[in-house]
């Protein structure tokens, strides 16, 4: 036999449906935020509900843990970015460069980001939040530089990856241990002298 519904039977499926999607989606912009105030050790999912409106309990029902709804957070870290196509290595590099040196003072995630590395080193499963993220945010610089080996810019030996470091590290050393700005002058000098040695 088949079951058949009337359409007015599911409304109120699709309205729930709806309710769950926007109690997820405020949920995770809340948590988002804290992480962004106080990072990974003081988050708690009390904060989350108070600030959300959201019940605990249905936090719960989405997130068993902490750590669950914490990574689901972070999660919004991981974003497609494009790849600028400039004809050259060096114009590129520098259009990657300068955008992720404009972030770096004010976005959101350069708050976050100190904190996932601390808890990466003890939870495995930060760490492969942490993973990603830091892939996510190489993998444009990383296809820049294989299409100019592919265009004879740089040798076909080249080591991805250490160019990567060499490029992205004073850049987070700037940004998390010297705290000093991040001038487009000093970005230049930086894409000048890596790409010089290579």
């Amino acid at each position: 036999m088949v079951t058949t519904y009337k359409k007015s039977e599911r409304v109120p499926s699709a309205n729930l449906n709806r309710r769950v999607e926007r109690s997820r989606h405020v949920v995770l912009t809340t948590a988002f935020e804290l992480l962004s105030e106080s990072g990974v050790a003081s988050f708690t999912v009390d904060e989350v509900a108070r600030r959300s409106g959201v019940a605990k309990t249905t936090i719960y029902r989405h997130w068993p843990t902490r750590e669950a709804l914490v990574i689901d957070a972070c999660s919004r870290m991981i974003t497609e970015q494009e790849t600028p196509d400039t004809g050259s290595l060096e114009g590129d590099v520098t259009a990657i460069l300068m955008e992720i040196a404009h972030l770096l003072p004010t976005a959101n995630w350069s708050f976050i980001l100190p904190s996932i590395v601390d808890t990466a080193e003890r939870n495995p499963e930060f760490a492969e939040i942490h993973s990603r993220i830091q892939h996510g945010h190489a993998a444009p610089l990383r296809e820049v530089l294989q299409r100019a080996v592919g265009r004879g810019e740089l040798p076909a030996d080249t080591d991805v990856s250490t160019i990567v470091a060499a490029l992205l590290g004073p850049l987070f050393y700037r940004r998390w241990f010297a705290r000093e700005p991040i001038g487009d002058q000093f970005v230049k000098e930086i894409i000048k002298r890596v790409l010089a040695l290579h």
